[in-house]
């Protein structure tokens, strides 16, 4: 396993960390023993960094984060959760100061802690990166002792630019993965000259980067990749990163064409991640142990040439960039 640095944090965290959106809802079906496997893995194979919100099955990844703490006492594990998806309706002005400590306090009981290592706004609308109020908020629960350092998640470039404006944000998550480009131009750029942690999210576009999904694949009425094909609940670039199911398996096939022998698909994309530096870590998900042992083999495979590189960028022109590379 390797480590990089968290922004300005002071903190190294594995460059393979783990997202527990999956263990908590909209993915079908999961078991707890499972799902606290799975973590239990990612931490013996050197993973020190767990991403979660507090919407996450309401509450419920954190309260298997916090068991997981609970069963390696005096181990340090980094816990980012998030907050803001609890309105009711996205509108900036839910995002008072009441509201924010609100949700703060309710994490806090969840993840059994006095203080949270880091808390994002959940995405946000674009109109709360342009409200300075909002982030006088968070630094006065810096001060107050609640949290420790704070960042966003975001949907757009536009609002990773903007959020880094405020000198206190140190870290932006964001979808970054073979479906999704665009963050490497001016972005990256900006958040390397200012010491801004990076968390690549969706690195496996939803699971067609893993190559196992097919025309036919089925997936489970309380599964976002059913529900949300289209942005009906969320943001549709959660879902496969925006992109039309069947375009993105065509260019799935000719990506599998690219993999080394011995490399899984799945393994080539995080690797494909970790090759641009500004990126602190990809934080893919995993219901079971040998799903996170295959994410976190990527950071020890070897860098990826500029021929591969090249493919990558030339099959994201011809079946992605149309799609995506404007909108988010």
């Amino acid at each position: 396993m390797h480590y990089r640095d968290l922004g300005r944090t002071g903190w190294k965290v594995s460059d393979i960390s783990f997202g527990a959106w999956a263990i908590g809802s909209a993915w079908g079906e999961v078991d707890d023993s499972d799902s606290l496997a799975a973590m239990h893995k990612a931490i013996d194979l050197g993973c020190n960094f767990i991403d979660t919100a507090d919407v996450y099955g309401d509450g419920h990844s954190e309260q298997l984060i916090a068991q997981l703490k609970r069963e390696r006492p005096g181990e340090e594990i980094i816990v980012a959760t998030k907050a803001g998806r609890r309105l009711p309706q996205q509108v900036v002005e839910g995002y008072t100061p009441e509201n924010l400590n609100a949700w703060i306090d309710r994490s806090l009981q969840n993840l059994e802690t006095e203080c949270l290592d880091i808390v994002q706004l959940h995405c946000p609308p674009t109109a709360a990166y342009y409200w300075p109020e909002l982030f006088d908020a968070l630094d006065s629960i810096v001060r107050a002792g609640k949290i420790r350092y704070y960042g966003v998640s975001v949907e757009k470039v536009e609002e990773a630019l903007k959020a880094i404006e405020y000198p206190n944000v140190q870290t932006v998550q964001i979808i970054f993965n073979m479906f999704r480009h665009r963050p490497a131009e001016l972005f990256f750029q900006e958040a390397k000259r200012r010491k801004i942690g990076i968390l690549a999210r969706v690195p496996l576009a939803s699971g067609l980067l893993t190559g196992k999904m097919t025309s036919n694949s089925q997936f489970g009425s309380d599964d976002h990749r059913n529900f949300n094909r289209y942005g009906e609940s969320f943001d549709r670039g959660e879902t496969f990163s925006g992109v039309d199911y069947e375009t993105g398996l065509q260019a799935v096939e000719e990506l599998k064409a690219l993999v080394p022998e011995g490399m899984t698909l799945t393994q080539f994309a995080l690797r494909w991640i970790l090759m641009f530096d500004a990126v602190t870590c990809a934080i893919p998900g995993g219901k079971r142990p040998d799903q996170v042992e295959q994410n976190i083999s990527a950071s020890d495979l070897p860098p990826l040439n500029e021929i591969q590189m090249a493919k990558v960028r030339e099959i994201y022109g011809r079946y992605i960039a149309r799609q995506v590379h404007h909108r988010w």
